[in-house]
């Protein structure tokens, strides 16, 4: 992928929502480059160290032990996805790469994380790796919901209601299910899981967006209009709110608010 991975599709292969990778990006896991209406562009490396770095921190390892890491590893990797893949994995003490039969160690640390990095059909995915059992471990209903979404859409709904159960602040299980549901037309249900994500979890853009867009098409507009102003508040820059709250700002006669997102819309995307 020559101009490198756009936010939207970071967020789509590891499952994380705009906030979480702007706070990655502030934290200094990374530095994407910049396209050329200004927008981040990530490389592969960018991408196998933000996993990583979300898998650590969820840990509960120090940021600043993950960053001095990762920082080691980033350096260590190819610039594309190997053939033959990456598995990264904890043994013992040390972190371990496993890049076809090349075996390496970026640095020795406490490492509570495995995932695996493939190339299915020339693309890219990230999948963690699944040890023989009966059923997914807990940290696995995430991953096996986003691969069913395709294939069984009432499978994937399951997938993610159990991530959930098993942790009621998994944020991303939250968003795809309710999006799921929103696309199957279950409205109501979809609502209901927007706003128990709202109750449980941090602000979040996306959610407050994906709520914002559900009201709309269910036609109460004012609703959705503040549902927009919520994610704003969360995530000034996204764009995708600004456009939907402008124009809904202009049905409703409130002209000075639609010019002040209808700006900042152009600012964020470099149109005139």
């Amino acid at each position: 992928m020559s101009e490198g991975y756009s936010l939207r599709d970071v967020g789509k292969l590891l499952g994380l929502s705009r906030s979480i990778i702007g706070r990655l990006i502030e934290a200094g896991f990374v530095t994407p480059a910049r396209g050329r209406r200004h927008e981040y562009r990530f490389s592969f490396q960018d991408l196998v160290v933000l996993r990583a770095a979300q898998g650590l921190t969820a840990a509960k390892i120090p940021a600043a032990r993950i960053l001095r890491s990762l920082k080691r590893l980033r350096a260590q990797l190819p610039e594309q996805i190997p053939l033959a893949g990456l598995r990264i994995e904890a043994v013992g003490d040390s972190v371990v790469v496993n890049e076809g039969d090349r075996q390496w160690q970026p640095e020795d640390g406490q490492y509570v994380f495995r995932f695996e990095v493939a190339a299915p059909d020339g693309g890219l995915a990230f999948v963690n790796s699944v040890e023989p059992a009966s059923a997914p471990a807990r940290s696995q209903w995430f991953e096996q919901g986003q691969a069913l979404e395709a294939v069984d859409a009432e499978k994937a709904l399951e997938a993610y209601r159990r991530a959930i159960a098993d942790d009621a602040r998994d944020l991303r299980a939250y968003v795809n299910l309710g999006r799921l549901l929103h696309e199957r037309g279950r409205m109501n249900d979809a609502e209901a899981v927007y706003r128990d994500a709202i109750a449980k979890c941090e602000a979040d853009g996306t959610l407050l967006f994906n709520l914002g867009v559900l009201l709309e098409d269910r036609g109460r507009a004012k609703e959705a209009a503040n549902a927009y102003r919520a994610a704003l508040n969360a995530e000034p820059t996204l764009a995708d709110a600004h456009f939907n709250l402008a124009r809904l700002c202009e049905a409703q006669g409130l002209r000075r608010e639609a010019l002040r997102h209808w700006s900042a819309l152009r600012k964020l995307t470099g149109k005139k």
